[in-house]
């Protein structure tokens, strides 16, 4: 029984309006998505485990530490933290800037929406979003998940290289080891070489 692609892809819908954020669950579902919704900026980054304060490393919430995020889809408009406030503390984190991050808006500003795309937005949609948006989520999805696995690559790549650098380095370590002690035990038998020949 094949599973759509999709149906393994999680997308964070961030709303303050009950309404909206129920109609994009309602279309991300429909697309196969999972989907976790929150109301504000400051509880998607507890999701993504980034505490409002901090740019770089997450710390993970152990309530929230085994949900991944392939995506996430925002208000522009919130009280307290904006869709493009939270845009850009996703985009200056570390661990997270590779999340791709798509903008809604019901107000149609270029300033506003070029500005989105120029901190890093993949997309942004104009209210109400329908059914054919969640289509063009899928390529940034991809594109994210493809960004992911070159980074555990390079990840996985350097700490071989550790390794073997690090193996290398003790088989050296040894072998200098074997030579001092084989240094060491040729100057004792000349100490009691010589030493025993002045005795006698």
């Amino acid at each position: 029984m094949a599973v759509d692609a999709e149906a393994q892809f999680h997308v964070l819908a961030v709303d303050d309006s009950l309404l909206d954020r129920k109609l994009i669950e309602r279309l991300l579902k429909t697309s196969s998505f999972q989907v976790t919704t929150v109301d504000s900026g400051s509880k998607a980054l507890e999701v993504l485990g980034l505490k409002e304060d901090q740019t770089s490393t997450p710390a993970l919430s152990p309530e929230h530490n085994e949900i991944e995020v392939n995506l996430v889809i925002t208000d522009y408009c919130m009280p307290g933290m904006t869709g493009y406030d939270l845009l850009k503390k996703i985009k200056e984190s570390s661990s997270l800037k590779d999340i791709p991050v798509v903008i809604m808006s019901s107000e149609n500003v270029p300033s506003r929406i070029n500005r989105c795309l120029e901190e890093g937005a993949e997309e942004f949609f104009l209210k109400p979003v329908q059914l054919s948006d969640m289509r063009r989520l899928r390529p940034h999805i991809l594109k994210g998940k493809h960004k992911e696995q070159q980074l555990h690559q390079e990840e996985n790549s350097n700490t071989n290289h550790i390794i073997i650098s690090s193996s290398n380095n003790n088989n050296m370590s040894n072998k200098r080891k074997a030579m001092d002690e084989e240094v060491l035990s040729e100057r004792t038998r000349l100490r009691f070489s010589s030493s025993s020949l002045n005795v006698i």
